[in-house]
């Protein structure tokens, strides 16, 4: 199958959808198949680390988003219809939809192309947070009830995204998780030398919070547990809300990003992973923490429902609720035994969820709607 895949975020952002559209296109090489990625340009200083990729990639102009200038919003553009015809696409893997989706979702429609739609950001949940306001989230939610309900089928990452989209007014919906790359995540990798450079003297239990560093994800929250004694806080990834946080938790450890073997390091080495963000739809960081055999204290909200056995692999707590979490970090921190037994449950819980498995999984999708692909009208300008 040629499959295009139009997406709203990829390398070198750092974030879910960018790092589900690799594995899913890697994955679609593997299996014999043609990918073609349609994403937005990074801007100029970012485009010498994008590296090489296996399959081809167009880029779309772009604009910085306001107030978060390294994440770019991909504009409508003449280029899509021309790639696809040009990429002679059966069919659209549309990721994330908003703005540049919703153009391949149009684009899409006009070439007789059956199309899928992964619903991966809880953009109406942004919306309210960010304007204070109903009429933003209600508009967002109107505008992907437009594009989802325009694709062939929708598939949620979680039975909480799966809901909200039902809830909502979307149909065609089906579940379909991410997978994590267990042979990388590996308690295996755990390091003591890294351990005591980050820990310090003063400090015996590490925690660590992996995610962009933006008001939405609510890592203000892990400040009651930085003053927890003997609790070193270690904080990797960057974003905007930087420099309050780090005003705010004088005695964490910033590290800002870090990927691949690095990262898989940190995970590993260690304690706890807390996890804050309320509007989750899945959890990557969470389920490669698991991965890592590290216990998961994340709230009982959206994605990590499904991905932490409260009690068993980590433990669920009110979202938003600094008390709650710094409590439930504070009885694992003193408490290795349990720590011990919720990261080997941990592991054993995530380590057949492979991107092999999962990339098949959204294989069988496609062939599901791939017959529903009609005659292609003539040629339009878009």
């Amino acid at each position: 199958m040629r499959i295009a895949i139009v997406t709203e975020s990829f390398p070198p952002d750092v974030n879910g959808v960018a790092h589900s559209v690799v594995r899913v296109a890697e994955h679609l090489v593997a299996r014999g198949h043609e990918p073609l990625v349609i994403a937005p340009q990074p801007s100029s200083g970012a485009r010498s680390v994008t590296g090489a990729f296996p399959y081809e990639i167009i880029r779309v102009p772009s604009v910085a988003t306001p107030g978060y200038g390294t994440f770019r919003l991909g504009l409508p553009s003449r280029r899509l219809a021309a790639a696809l015809r040009a990429h002679r696409t059966d069919l659209v893997h549309l990721a994330s939809p908003f703005v540049l989706g919703a153009r391949g979702m149009t684009v899409a429609a006009s070439l007789g192309l059956p199309t899928v739609a992964v619903y991966q950001t809880d953009v109406p949940a942004y919306a309210r947070l960010y304007y204070h306001s109903g009429l933003g989230e209600q508009a967002a939610w109107r505008w992907l009830r437009r594009i989802h309900n325009a694709a062939d089928r929708t598939l949620a990452p979680s039975t909480a995204a799966a809901t909200a989209l039902h809830t909502h007014g979307i149909e065609r919906v089906w579940l379909w998780r991410r997978g994590v790359d267990a042979a990388r995540f590996d308690p295996g990798r755990r390091s003591n030398a890294l351990r005591q450079a980050l820990l310090g003297a003063d400090r015996s239990v590490l925690v660590g919070y992996v995610g962009r560093l933006a008001v939405e994800k609510r890592v203000d929250l892990l400040a009651p547990v930085s003053r927890i004694p003997g609790v070193r806080v270690v904080i990797v990834g960057d974003g905007p809300a930087r420099a309050s946080l780090e005003r705010a938790m004088p005695g964490a450890v910033f590290l800002g990003e870090r990927r691949g073997d690095q990262l898989a390091r940190l995970y590993a080495s260690l304690d706890v992973f807390a996890h804050t963000g309320p509007f989750e739809t899945f959890g990557q960081t969470v389920q490669e923490a698991l991965a890592s055999g590290v216990p998961v204290v994340a709230p009982a909200q959206g994605g990590p429902l499904d991905l932490v056995d409260d009690g068993r692999t980590g433990v669920l707590v009110p979202p938003c609720d600094a008390a709650a979490l710094r409590d439930a970090v504070a009885a694992l921190a003193a408490d290795p035994e349990r720590r011990q037994s919720m990261g080997l449950a941990a592991r054993v819980a995530v380590a057949s969820r492979t991107w092999s498995a999962v990339g098949d999984e959204l294989i069988r999708h496609y062939a599901d709607i791939l017959p529903l692909a009609v005659s292609a009208p003539p040629a339009v300008s878009a």
